[in-house]
């Protein structure tokens, strides 16, 4: 008798389809594994059968075939050890294989048949529910995750002599069930961060409301203590509240990393900032077997803020280039390929030479010139072409600071006006699309440039010698400065403050 059960594998940014097949014939006692199995997937014969043991059953002293099909998908991790305990079960007649009908399993075991969670849980049960099955039965901490998936009953299983117990009893449905979800909502800041806590630097903090307002990149430059970190920390505080679907796709995605064993719904923009040693595939994901997201991915539908940008290696980079036009990075190896979402808001913060004081008031600078122009040449052209907004952060006066009378825009006052911007252009574009992410045909027929607006802007985009995507990036800003005020046509005034956000001759100019 072959014991069969079905489960899923993780690849890429969702799972596929597994048969979990056992067959036990005469012979001296081995354990085979068949199916493109890697090493943690073949260790699971030991804590299959020491699992079994435990939970009062005697482990079938015969020849073990495990088949895992199709067998030219490569399997990995540890969410098969509950398939193939079952399977071997059913195999050995000591389940009847009605009682696993439309029952799915889904966890790691532990030696004494206690079931752990899996990382990808979302993924999985999404596979799960898209073979037909009823019941999924999963860890506690995965369950939260699993049940995000409609349609599909989700259960709880502690130990798998519990597991077993149930399925022998016909009481699937008398095991726990994970706690009701509440009413979607954004999380609460834990920092308790506000851009009211920002002293002066208007001029950068009216930058930071157009890149929230249009999903903008952005890049602060300034000398040391001048508040370019501080700013864009408090970036996301501004940011519009996440979507549902965003918030699912978002949770998918950590999930795959191996970030949300709670089970929660994350429900809050993220803020990632790795560090300037961060490597290639840090930032944007890999490995050679199992591809995990990276940075740029775990920043999604949030900001990703590289602090101390030219202290970043060249190479590394380089590699942001394809991701912040398309919203997506795709990793290619030898036999497979991998497509993660990858749609941020870049923030970046720089000093404009190694001292850090050259064009910063009266300070002075000690570098020279070449020193500076080296410096600044880290960032490469194609890329300064990506980030829309560049800022001068000047240094912070100081009686300002001492001043207890004059404090800046809070942040829920500004996310209003982001929210509002917003809602103009999922109006005018569709929903969840905004204008840093517009389509060629979008810019073209959507963004109701006034012909003296045009014209200024053309004749600008020559005499400034303007890339064609600079020239288009433009367009994007302008339409979402009109969009703050509220104007169903861009004119003049707003392609002149866009125009002055871009880079003219160097990243740097002398105050």
């Amino acid at each position: 008798m072959i014991g069969t059960m079905l489960c899923a594998v993780l690849d890429g940014f969702g799972a596929k389809n597994v048969r979990v097949e056992a067959d036990i014939a005469r012979g001296l006692p081995a354990f085979f594994m068949v199916g493109l199995a890697e090493n943690s997937v073949k260790e699971a014969r030991v804590r299959v059968q020491s699992a079994i043991t435990n939970a009062g059953f005697k482990f079938p002293g015969g020849k073990i075939s495990v088949n895992l099909a199709p067998a030219d998908l490569q399997k990995r991790g540890t969410a098969f050890d509950l398939s193939i305990a079952l399977a071997i079960l059913q195999a050995n007649k000591d389940i009847a294989p009605e009682k696993l009908a439309n029952i799915a399993a889904i966890g790691e075991l532990s030696l004494n048949g206690e079931i752990r969670p899996v990382r990808g849980m979302l993924a999985l049960a999404e596979s799960v529910k898209s073979q037909g099955l009823k019941y999924l039965l999963v860890p506690r901490e995965n369950s939260r995750e699993a049940s995000l998936i409609p349609g599909l009953i989700v259960k709880i299983v502690s130990n798998f002599s519990q597991l077993v117990g149930a399925v022998l009893a016909g009481k699937i449905e008398e095991l726990d069930s994970p706690p009701p979800e509440s009413e979607f909502e954004e999380a609460p800041d834990e920092n308790l961060v506000d851009m009211s806590d920002v002293c002066g630097q208007e001029e950068a903090r009216r930058a930071l409301l157009i890149a929230a307002a249009g999903n903008h990149n952005l890049l602060f430059i300034g000398g040391p203590g001048s508040g370019k970190s501080m700013m864009a920390y408090r970036l996301t505080t501004i940011l519009p509240p996440l979507g549902f679907e965003e918030s699912l796709t978002l949770t998918k995605i950590y999930s795959l990393a191996g970030l949300t064993l709670s089970g929660n719904l994350i429900n809050k923009r993220p803020f990632r900032a790795p560090h300037h040693s961060t490597t290639k595939a840090g930032l944007i994901g890999g490995g050679s077997i199992l591809i995990r997201p990276g940075e740029i991915s775990l920043a999604t539908f949030g900001v990703l803020f590289l602090d101390e940008l030219l202290e970043f290696p060249r190479p590394v980079l380089e590699v942001l280039r394809q991701p912040l036009e398309s919203g997506e990075i795709t990793l290619s190896r030898a036999n497979h390929s991998i497509t993660y979402p990858a749609d941020i808001s870049l923030a970046g913060a720089l000093n404009p030479c190694p001292c850090g004081n050259y064009g910063q008031g009266k300070k002075i600078c000690i570098c020279s010139p070449l020193a500076i122009t080296k410096y600044q040449s880290r960032l490469s052209g194609p890329l300064i072409d990506r980030i829309d907004l560049h800022i001068n952060v000047p240094p912070v006066d100081l009686h300002l600071m001492n001043s207890h009378e004059i404090t800046g825009e809070s942040s829920s006052s500004m996310r209003s006006q982001v929210i509002n911007a917003r809602a103009q252009q999922h109006k005018r574009l569709g929903a969840n699309k905004t204008n840093g992410k517009m389509s060629k045909q979008n810019i073209k027929y959507s963004t109701n440039f006034t012909s003296k607006a045009h014209s200024f802007l053309v004749n600008s985009a020559e005499s400034l010698h303007m890339s064609a995507r600079g020239f288009d990036r433009i367009m994007r800003l302008a339409r979402t400065i009109a969009d703050l005020e509220e104007s169903s046509h861009v004119h003049e005034h707003h392609v002149g403050e866009a125009l002055y956000y871009r880079p003219t001759l160097g990243l740097v100019k002398k105050c």
